[in-house]
């Protein structure tokens, strides 16, 4: 317990770094760590096994207007290079988002690819570099689209002409980040990790975004600050820490919280079940209790926003709920019995 309390002590302050009032610009997830390949595509491929396909769907805003939808899906697959202990990490990542009452969509399809360089011999410690390019398309339905021109003096009219002059209601545009990270096993036990991280989204700040094709209208770069800590309590516990903080123009965003997660079958040679709980703060937004069960390969979870910003009386409170499905796993079941694994893990 002493042990326990002394990275405790640790780890809170680095998660108080990231309490700091706003919202960002992009669209986000309170399971953010089931999206790595959207915070830094630096995160991709930290975790045991050799492959990973996460799925998370969003819904939010259902008490207040037309629901926003979002929905990610994120692939890796992990291989070694060279003769050293050096890997690198292949994926993609694919983003569906869908809004308010014009169906306003957007679609990212965004590969990745990650170096992981070993920097010990004796344990797992890696920097990684990573990048991700693609294509992003948005568009809207402008029939949907009601203005004050349309209002008769009693309801709105949708046949009366609208004011709106819209060069484009579908346009696309290229993206890409880069970013980096450093994973560590902490002490002597593999079962302890921790990684940091900082990526640059948005480097392509000439695209076109504007649907009435302002040229001034432009997307600001976003950087994202990640930490996680893992650590056993003992030998059928164990407690996770995750932190996001975000600054995009004049926007911030910080989340953070962790998991308290019991082994199910502790006494098997192959442990399979485990349930996790706990909760994530959006800091001036929203506070997020989450339950998650790992079946491996499967883990299902599931949170849900309770608002406390401005909106929490028109909103009765209530934010958004998301469920999660992943699979992570070895090629071989060879290797997947191979302990100790040197790679890049959390």
């Amino acid at each position: 317990m002493k042990t326990f309390l002394s990275r405790l002590i640790f780890v809170l302050p680095a998660l108080l770094l990231f309490q700091l009032n706003g919202t960002s610009q992009d669209i986000h997830f309170s399971q953010f760590s089931e999206t790595p390949l959207l915070r830094n595509p630096a995160l991709a491929g930290i975790f045991n096994g050799d492959v990973r396909i996460q799925g998370v769907f969003r819904s939010q805003w259902n008490s207040v207007t037309v629901p926003f939808q979002t929905t990610s899906l994120n692939a890796e697959y992990k291989l070694p290079i060279g003769n050293g202990d050096d890997f690198v990490t292949i994926g993609g990542a694919i983003l569906y988002d869908k809004a308010g009452t014009i169906s306003l969509t957007s679609t990212s399809v965004l590969p990745v690819f990650n170096y992981h360089k070993s920097l010990s011999s004796e344990k797992n410690m890696y920097l990684s570099a990573g990048f991700s390019g693609g294509l992003v398309q948005r568009k809207f339905d402008a029939s949907k689209v009601t203005t004050n021109d349309q209002f008769n003096g009693v309801d709105n009219d949708p046949s009366m002409n609208s004011g709106e002059n819209f060069a484009d209601n579908n346009l696309s545009y290229l993206d890409g980040s880069a970013g980096l990270s450093f994973n560590s096993q902490v002490g002597n036990n593999p079962e302890n990790n921790m990684y940091l991280g900082i990526a640059y989204h948005h480097f392509n700040q000439s695209a076109k975004i504007s649907f009435f094709n302002n040229g001034t209208v432009k997307i600001d770069p976003k950087w994202v600050y990640s930490a996680g800590y893992k650590t056993t309590i003992n030998d059928e516990a164990y407690v996770t820490f995750y932190a996001d903080y975000s600054i995009q123009g004049a926007y911030t965003e910080a989340i953070g919280g962790g998991l308290y997660s019991i082994k199910l079958d502790e006494y098997t040679d192959e442990q399979r079940y485990t349930i996790s709980g706990g909760g994530f703060l959006r800091w001036g937004d929203a506070f997020i209790p989450m339950v998650k069960l790992e079946m491996k390969p499967l883990t299902f979870a599931l949170s849900y926003d309770v608002n406390i910003s401005a909106l929490k009386a028109s909103s009765q409170s209530r934010g958004g709920f998301e469920l999660s499905l992943s699979y992570q796993g070895f090629v071989s079941h060879e290797k997947a019995t191979n302990e100790p694994i040197r790679c890049p893990r959390f």
